[in-house]
């Protein structure tokens, strides 16, 4: 994408000189015309929606000032004439996905005519829509936001809460009988699906991603999670060995990227955390502070794809299959909360070649998956399954940052939401 605007000058360049109205007969006839740069009318526009792309593809960290100057081919110095900082950049994009959010549930003035499902119909379909259309960077509010500044964190937190909050009230219109916490982990799980399409990109026609996201939010609200066992809340759990040097380094390191972002880690914060005396005697584990990433991920990919083959094998039905597969994941990221929000929020941080065998794996785990729900759930392609594979991890991620240990979303309930959407009949809408 280029920045600049060329336009062709049709009078010949004037000089400094004095000279008179009229044309001497030896002024060339046809003097060579002098290419203008004009700087376009929507410079600083063009320079945020480039900026919002980088930061999408890359992350905050993984993009300078340079690197937007060159995708814009222009000069630093003509970028910082619009942005003081990158940060300012960044700031700009994040509060524009918060305010877009903030924007979808707002219902017009005529709603106030609307049936309950038809109010929640219109907030569902701007939020879809919307999010579609931003779709490159979307992931970058649920990631990245982190690395906002305290005043600026608290103003897109308070954006998404009230846009949350909307959306629980009008799910409360359609069904009275929810308490407020059930409200509000179906609003959030909503959020979370839909914007799960920025996580990953596997693409389906954009009016059939319309339609399974719509259907898909309303089997969060209309699912029936009354009588879950809650035993399954505690299914793996008990006092656990102490682990070797190795995966003490490697526990240590994914809390700490889980609280401070991967970027703001030293391998001496490493070293220290493991009661190690210097960073050299991490290296005598772990090659770099991204193997220790690698490690990280290549775990929990090995722990779910390793699950697959025994769940078929021991069930009569693809749909128990995919049953035990979801308790054995939601059990995992529960027993895991920091390595599964690691997972996506680091990812661009591996080093390319580990990203593509890493990236590999985790299709053939959404694969395997999609075609589970494929068997259960005929009436969906496996590009839609896949879609839906892709939401229901991304439900887990969201629904632990969000309400974490507190009991308001346990884990009986996470596989109850996760089974709503991979297991129970599509309703078209």
């Amino acid at each position: 994408m280029t920045g600049k605007i060329i336009g062709n000058s049709l009078s010949p360049r004037r000089t400094k000189a004095k000279t008179t109205s009229k044309q001497t007969d030896d002024s060339p006839a046809d003097a060579p015309t002098r290419q203008v740069r004009r700087r376009p009318k929507n410079r600083r526009a063009q320079i945020a929606a480039e900026s919002a792309a980088a930061f999408g593809a890359h992350g905050y960290h993984g993009v300078s000032m340079d690197d937007i100057a060159r995708r814009l081919d222009i000069s630093s110095t003509a970028l910082y004439r619009h942005f003081p900082s990158k940060y300012a950049l960044f700031r700009e994009e994040l509060l524009r996905l918060s305010g877009i959010a903030l924007g979808a549930v707002e219902l017009p003035a005529e709603a106030a005519d609307w049936t309950p499902r038809q109010r929640v119909d219109h907030v569902l379909d701007a939020i879809i829509a919307l999010t579609i259309a931003n779709r490159p960077t979307v992931a970058l509010a649920r990631w990245e936001r982190r690395y906002l500044e305290p005043s600026d964190l608290q103003e897109l937190t308070d954006q998404f809460t009230t846009a949350i909050a909307t959306l629980r009230r009008l799910i409360g219109e359609v069904r009275p009988e929810l308490d407020g916490r059930d409200r509000a982990v179906r609003a959030v799980s909503i959020f979370a699906v839909v914007s799960s399409i920025g996580d990953h990109h596997a693409t389906i026609p954009a009016k059939a991603l319309t339609r399974l996201l719509h259907s898909t939010s309303w089997a969060l609200i209309e699912a029936d999670l009354r009588g879950l066992d809650s035993t399954k809340s505690t299914a793996g759990q008990g006092e656990q060995p102490q682990p070797f040097k190795h995966d003490l380094l490697l526990g240590k390191a994914v809390d700490l990227f889980h609280e401070r972002g991967y970027p703001n880690v030293s391998m001496e914060d490493i070293a220290a955390a493991a009661d190690l005396s210097a960073a050299s005697a991490v290296y005598r584990y772990y090659r770099s502070k991204s193997d220790l990433l690698v490690a990280a991920f290549r775990r929990a990919a090995d722990r779910v794809s390793g699950a697959i083959a025994p769940a078929v094998a021991a069930a009569d039905t693809p749909a128990e299959a995919l049953g035990t597969l979801i308790e054995l994941y939601v059990a995992g990221s529960f027993a895991d909360r920091a390595l599964t929000f690691v997972y996506y929020a680091e990812f661009s941080h591996v080093d390319q070649p580990d990203q593509v065998t890493l990236r590999h794996l985790q299709q053939l785990i959404i694969t395997e998956w999609a075609k589970l729900v494929v068997e259960t759930k005929p009436e969906l392609s496996i590009g839609e399954a896949r879609i839906l594979v892709h939401a229901a991890f991304s439900l887990v991620v969201d629904l632990g940052r969000t309400f974490g240990d507190h009991g308001i979303s346990p884990q009986e309930t996470v596989i109850g939401l996760l089974e709503a959407i991979l297991l129970e009949p599509s309703v078209p809408r």
